[in-house]
């Protein structure tokens, strides 16, 4: 295959042309786009208009394509996936969370969202999960305590990309809710792992990470360095399926 990037500074799409216009341009070009940004309603306006396959890579609202790395890399693991233990801790209203919960439900996996009740998915996203549930149970809570049993813990930034929120009121809503020793003792399965889809906090190398200790003292965010160190081997198998995965969608996408 080759591809084409193009990056914001490349593009007019929604600037001097509009979604639309810029779908049929770019579908009688290329055999397939997938668009990675901000907007939900843009790849659907994509979609609508570009007359081939267009893959969502990620937006504010969903992020099935990392969901096909996440669940291989769970299958990979486990060997299966039907009545595996999943529990999603932080920000339960973002992206990964919301795609978490229907990709669940979907293949029977147990999914337990725990999030402050400010940060819990919207009704309209569980409705969702519910209506596609092939058996799996959903659980939605602000109680930590409910990671008891889980086989895997999943977790995510604490302000996604493009949200508008007051970072230090954030930290402060979802410390209770960091990925620690602690939090992985509650689950009472020695044999539990982690998953994290990139880029996390859980140390000071980075300019963003160095600006969080100068300015609030954390060192870590979502995730300790203890236990990002401990789980590396399976956070970095689950980075690396990234690449697997989209292949196989492109594939039988465009075949």
């Amino acid at each position: 295959m080759q591809v084409t990037y193009l990056g914001s500074s490349e593009i007019q799409m929604g600037k001097k042309e509009s979604v639309a216009d810029t779908a049929k341009v770019l579908g009688s070009m290329f055999d397939g786009i997938e668009y990675r940004g901000f907007s939900q309603q843009i790849v659907e306006d994509l979609a609508e208009n570009a007359n081939v396959p267009v893959w969502n890579g990620l937006t504010d609202e969903w992020h099935p394509t990392q969901m096909i790395a996440d669940f291989m890399t769970l299958k990979e693991h486990f060997s299966y996936l039907e009545g595996l233990n999943l529990t999603y801790i932080g920000d339960g209203r973002n992206n990964v969370a919301n795609s978490l919960l229907v990709t669940a439900a979907k293949l029977g996996v147990n999914i337990t969202i725990i999030a402050p009740k400010s940060l819990q998915p919207d009704q309209e996203v569980i409705d969702l999960a519910k209506i596609q549930s092939t058996g799996g149970t959903i659980h939605i809570t602000d109680d930590i305590t409910a990671s008891k049993g889980s086989d895997a813990i999943y977790t995510d930034v604490w302000l996604s990309m493009g949200e508008d929120a007051d970072f230090k009121e954030r930290i402060d809503l979802l410390w209770d809710y960091q990925v620690n020793q602690n939090l992985l003792d509650l689950t009472e399965n020695p044999e539990v792992i982690v998953l994290h889809c990139l880029p996390a906090f859980h140390n000071t190398k980075t300019e963003i990470s160095k600006t969080i200790y100068e300015t609030y003292g954390y060192e870590s965010l979502e995730i300790t360095d203890e236990v990002f160190q401990a789980q590396s081997d399976i956070i970095f198998q689950e980075a690396e399926n990234r690449l697997h995965s989209i292949k196989a969608i492109l594939y039988w996408s465009l075949k």
